[in-house]
């Protein structure tokens, strides 16, 4: 049903009800009001006619039937024993066969209050009549009596409900023609208002309605602002979308993104390539594209809303490296980053360093062990001056490295509060390359002081060790390390908190490179931490105690 014709409707029953309930109010006030007036009308004559009534009870009967005919009511006399004594409609034969009038309602009234009413059918003429006894007369009579009938105000209520009935219709017409004018002036554009609104859901081009009426004009505006929002909205989330879908298309690296069923959503050109997939071929799933059990445990881990360590894998002769997270809403986004060359370049430091390592090492050795040897031998001649300086120059020390690479992290501890102290010992010098010992120790203090909180402490100590070589520990008393991840720390890229380390800048590997620098000059490295207390890296370098000794010249 249309919005004009529910309004006609409404309107229309409503004015409907409103006349009928004028009638139904009409009806009962003024009908009460003419039956007031002519029961006070009969008090009125009751009370006169009790004062003109003779005393001999024998002229009763004809006395009420002259009366009641004079004032052209039905007068009827009763005794306090509820027999009739006289009766305007009944002779005087005929009053020994009245039934008894005691029990009347309007008779048990009078001689309880003095007056009395009654309305009923009468059983003789079958009309309503109203009843009024007073009680009053002379002795022996105990009620005086007048009744009439209902009909004139039944007529006279007739005649003024018609009136109200035919003015009412004429008013509910009236009503009804100026609703079903005024809902068509409204629901028309409400409607078109509820098309436009439907047309803007859908994403086409909606058609707003010139309204009249304020109050629809004002909606129209709003959803015509609302509209135009919406627009210019949508066209910058197309703009930006193409923007995102156009960056992601021309990185390097791989990128794709699954929903939480695992069905790819998004891959760009380099994942496809990366993976050995064509521009055309179809794709599965994203646990079907590895077949790796660690990158699958990677995927399936991401789709279950966790975090994953970055996984290695080979494809196609190429190092890749798989990372990834969890999207808020469910799915995954990985990134797929061909490590070939870096692996390669890696390879090739490694190789470089090691043999830079065992070559430089024991020419060092060998000419730290000459320069000790001439320094004692010619102990007091200019030679031992020269034969020092070589013997210096051979040995690193290893508190004045450590003091000079904390040199670089001193403005961030202070700024973060975190104190940084050196314990050295007698003899904490190595034979070894001053640059990797610098490295070592950058790594370990970036490490110790992402990881420190304010007021805490960083601390290098340097201990010669029994049979030759040199301890060096540095500890923090930082947030720890739990010990599921202590064995793994020195692996490349492994993280123990990835969430943190992606935030703060970290790559996975600083102690790798640590451990490899140590282990190139024949040392060890290991790892002691404890969760919320701190952690202890510790270092061990090979002494010269084994390095051949040259043979003293003889004179």
């Amino acid at each position: 049903m249309k919005l004009a014709t529910r309004l006609f409707l409404t309107t229309s029953l409503l004015a409907a009800l409103a006349v009928a309930g004028l009638a139904v109010a009409a009806d009962r006030l003024l009908r009460g009001y003419l039956e007031d007036e002519i029961a006070h009308g009969l008090e009125r004559e009751a009370l006169l006619i009790a004062t003109l009534l003779p005393a001999d009870s024998s002229r009763w009967p004809d006395f009420a039937r002259q009366l009641g005919a004079s004032v052209g009511h039905r007068l009827t006399l009763i005794d306090p024993t509820g027999r009739v004594r006289g009766d305007t409609e009944f002779d005087r034969a005929s009053l020994g066969g009245l039934e008894n009038h005691l029990m009347r309602p309007e008779v048990q009234q009078a001689l309880a209050s003095g007056e009395g009413r009654g309305r009923r059918l009468s059983a003789s003429t079958n009309e309503r009549r109203m009843y009024v006894a007073l009680r009053g007369g002379p002795p022996g009579l105990a009620i005086v009596r007048l009744s009439t009938t209902l009909a004139a105000v039944d007529a006279q209520v007739g005649t003024v409900q018609r009136a109200l009935t035919l003015a009412g219709f004429a008013a509910v017409l009236g009503a009804g023609v100026l609703a079903w004018i005024v809902s068509r002036g409204v629901a028309r554009p409400l409607v078109q208002l509820g098309s436009a609104a439907r047309a803007i859901a859908d994403g086409r081009r909606p058609d707003f309605p010139d309204a009249r009426v304020p109050e629809v004009a004002q909606h129209v505006v709003a959803l015509r602002a609302m509209h135009e929002q919406l627009d210019q909205r949508f066209k910058e989330l197309v703009r930006e979308r193409e923007e995102t879908a156009a960056l992601i298309e021309t990185m390097t690296d791989g990128v794709l993104a699954a929903d939480a069923r695992g069905a790819i959503v998004t891959l760009n050109r380099a994942a496809r390539r990366l993976l050995g997939y064509g521009a055309d071929d179809p794709l599965p799933a994203l646990a079907g594209l590895f077949h790796e059990k660690a990158a699958r445990d990677l995927v399936e881990t991401l789709l279950a809303g966790g975090e994953a360590e970055p996984h290695e894998l080979e494809r196609g002769g190429r190092a890749l490296l798989v990372t990834g997270r969890a999207l808020p809403e469910g799915g995954a986004l990985l990134v797929i980053r061909d490590v070939s060359e870096l692996r390669r370049l890696e390879a090739v430091r490694r190789d470089f360093v090691a043999n830079v390592s065992h070559e430089l090492k024991t020419p060092l050795t060998s000419i730290a062990g000459y320069a000790e040897t001439l320094a004692t031998e010619d102990a007091g001649k200019e030679t031992e001056r020269f034969a020092r300086t070589i013997l210096n120059n051979a040995h690193a020390d290893v508190p004045a490295i450590a003091a000079e690479a904390w040199a670089a992290f001193a403005d961030r501890a202070r700024g973060a509060r975190v104190d940084f102290t050196v314990t050295p010992t007698t003899g904490g010098d190595v034979t070894a390359d001053p640059d990797a010992l610098r490295q070592i120790f950058t790594n370990l203090f970036d490490n110790a002081l992402r990881h420190t909180p304010a007021g805490g402490r960083i601390k290098v100590s340097v201990d010669r060790v029994k049979g030759g070589g040199v301890n060096v520990a540095v500890t923090d008393t930082g947030s720890g390390i739990g010990p599921e991840h202590l064995p793994r720390i020195f692996e490349r890229f492994y993280r123990a908190d990835p969430g943190r380390s992606r935030e703060e800048g970290g790559t996975g590997l600083g102690l790798a490179i640590v451990k490899h620098l140590v282990e190139a000059h024949g040392g060890r490295v290991e790892a002691s931490s404890t969760l919320g207390k701190g952690t202890t890296i510790r270092m061990f370098f090979p002494g010269d105690s084994e390095r051949p000794q040259p043979a003293k010249s003889r004179e």
